[in-house]
Parts: C-alpha cells; structure tokens; sequence
C-alpha cells in the first residue's frame, strides 16, 4: 500500500494531537484524529478522558458539513461498538466522510478490524498501516493488556555512577537531581498503576503520587486534574501500617496479599484501601494478570532491589528507566537489583539499550531485556 507525503503529514499531525491525551484517557488508548477535505485540515479532535467524545467524534463536530467528501487521518481504528460513547465508524458514516486512513487497527477483540470492514460496508475506501509503529508505541500499555491480558511494565530505579541505590544503612534521598526527579513525576503520570514492595512502604513511607500541577502535564490542563495513578502495594503478610502516608492520599489504594490476617484486612479497608487475595501466592504474572484485568494498562514498578530482581528475574519487566547520577557511592552501599544464583557470566541478563539522554546533571537509560533471557 502506497501511501502520499500528504498522508505521511496529516498522519503525524493526529499522533501529535493523539500524544496530548498522554496523562488522562486512561484506561483508554490515546487517540488523534484530523480531517482533511482538498489538502485544507477541517476538524481535528483529540480523546481526553474516557466517557468524553472519542477524537474522531470531536473533528467531526468541527468539521460539520465540511466533513462531507474528506480523508479522516485517524491513530487507531475507528471503534464500531456502543461503549461509553457511541460508535465512531457511525458517525463517519453519517457524515459522508469518503476515505479513512488508520495507523493501526485496533487490537480490541470488540474492534479488530470490524471497524474498517463496516465502513467499507458502506463504500467507504479504507486504508491501515501509515506510521503504525508511532501508533503502536503510544498505546503500548493498551495494546499488550488487549493482546496479553497484562499491562506494560517499566521499573524506575536510580543509581550513582557504581550502580548503588542506597547507602547501607538505606539512607537514599536524594541520588538524582531535581530535573530527574521531575521526570520520574511525569513517568507516574502517564501511568496507570505505581507498584511497589511492603519493604519500601515500611523503609521509606512513600506517597507513591503525582506532585505536578496541571500545567506542567500536556493535555491535562484541558481536562482540568492530574490523574492519579493506582496505588498497589504487595504486602504478602499485610504490615502495612494503619498511619502510612499513601492511606491517607486522594485516589485509590490495592493491597495484594496471600495469607494476611483477616481483622487486618477489615481495618485497611475501611482506610478506602481495597484489600485483594491472591491465596496461590503473589507471584509476579499472577498480579499482572490481575492488574490487566482491572484495566491497568501501564505499571510503574518503584521499589527496592528484591523486587526489582524479582521482576526481572521473572520476565514481567518490558522496559527499564535508570537515572545514573553522577557520583559514587561506595562498595558498602545497597545495589540495583538483588539477584541470587547468578554466578557466571553465562548466566548475564543481557539488555538492549534504547536511549540514553541527559536530565539536567543525570543521565537517564532506556533499556529493555532480551526476549526470552529471563
């Protein structure tokens, strides 16, 4: 399929309004539309907010007439079942629009293609495929939960120059600079989920939130607050304590255990804490799936080095973001992951590194394991 520079263009022009949905369509997939009618854009539309008018539904309200005879450019295919809002490939219809072209089609099994196939029903020309690997990467979290019934993980950690995270008696703030530390805040915000161990809760009584103010979210300010992420916390045993800092904070708390006391249980939950069993066990894929169930599209795992290695060890982690600080900390302080049993070079994890920029005085790796090396 051959697709115009124009096509490439308008393409990108959607991704770029798709990527203002980064911090608030959660649980949905962030999506951008444009309209185009004689090479001359009529009505473009972002999703904002799931229940609110998908993008397709917005560019077409300020298309209006002028939609009749154009191309929508649209990141995702159009949805063809009633959820919170109506279909989108009925008001394409509608509206006499006469080509669609689709980044990628939607991997929804209530989509999946049916979209594209009811407006060719309805003799409308339609194309897939145009810069679908930028569609895909900003979705990731949507995608894979759709595709693998999990979320998209990534794990935050950060580190001097030697690879320590904490001195040894665990003192650790702060490692990064301020510019990393502000990076890592827009991290949690476009995540649905920030996972963490009981052993951090109990080590550091973290608040595990978002302390930015709108404005510096794009996007956000235009839906009006900063979406805060699920709070999870794995506390096999439930210690966590009645007086934590994140019990007290606006938005939702789950705590996952498998043999904690039942009286403990009653009294978290009446902390507005959802309190979930999992009595096989909090093995890491397990949760995952419990997570993807829940509509959990992208996790933030910020914890010590025993979950981390764990999550590692594991192959539930899809990306690493690490934030090398500039300094060294010393032979005696605590490393980045704990990882028992690995004692050969045969035995390495192997990654591959994606990027590596700097953050202000830090620098900041994206790295992601080698397929089947876990």
């Amino acid at each position: 399929m051959s697709f115009t520079p124009d096509d490439h263009r308008f393409m990108a022009r959607a991704l770029r309004l798709a990527r203002r949905g980064l911090y608030t369509t959660d649980p949905n997939p962030r999506v951008g539309c444009v309209l185009v009618r004689d090479g001359e854009v009529v009505g473009e539309g972002w999703h904002r907010k799931a229940g609110e008018p998908h993008a397709e539904r917005i560019a077409l309200a300020e298309a209006g007439e002028r939609a009749r005879g154009s191309t929508a450019y649209v990141t995702l295919e159009p949805c063809c079942h009633q959820g919170r809002t109506p279909p989108c490939t009925q008001g394409l219809v509608e509206a006499g629009v006469a080509r669609v072209v689709a980044a990628m089609e939607d991997p929804n099994p209530l989509v999946a293609g049916k979209g594209l196939a009811r407006l060719r029903e309805e003799g409308i020309v339609t194309e897939v495929g145009l810069m679908a690997d930028a569609a895909a990467e900003l979705n990731k979290g949507f995608v894979k939960r759709m595709t693998q019934g999990r979320p998209w993980v990534r794990c935050k950690l950060a580190m001097s120059l030697d690879g320590r995270t904490a001195m040894a008696s665990g003192e650790s703030q702060w490692i990064t600079g301020e510019a990393a530390r502000r990076d890592v805040q827009r991290l949690r915000a476009r995540s649905s989920a920030i996972v963490t161990g009981i052993g951090t809760v109990l080590a550091d009584n973290p608040s595990l939130n978002v302390r930015l103010a709108p404005e510096a979210l794009p996007g956000v300010a235009e839906v009006g607050e900063v979406r805060q992420p699920v709070r999870v916390v794995l506390d096999s045993a439930l210690r966590m304590p009645l007086d934590a800092k994140l019990l007290s904070l606006p938005g939702r708390t789950w705590i996952f255990h498998a043999h904690g006391d039942p009286a403990k249980a009653r009294r978290l939950a009446s902390h507005r804490v959802e309190v979930i069993a999992l009595p096989q066990g909090l093995d890491l894929p397990l949760v995952m799936s419990e997570l993807g169930r829940r509509e959990i599209n992208e996790v933030l795992i910020e914890a010590g080095p025993t979950l981390a290695g764990a999550a590692l060890r594991g192959g539930i982690i899809d990306e690493l973001v690490i934030y090398m600080a500039p300094h060294v900390m010393g032979h005696g302080a605590r490393g980045l992951f704990h990882l028992p049993g690995l004692e050969t070079m045969a035995q390495r994890l192997p990654l591959r590194i994606d990027q590596i920029r700097a953050v202000g005085e830090d620098w900041r790796i994206l790295a992601r394991p080698v397929a089947g090396s876990a």
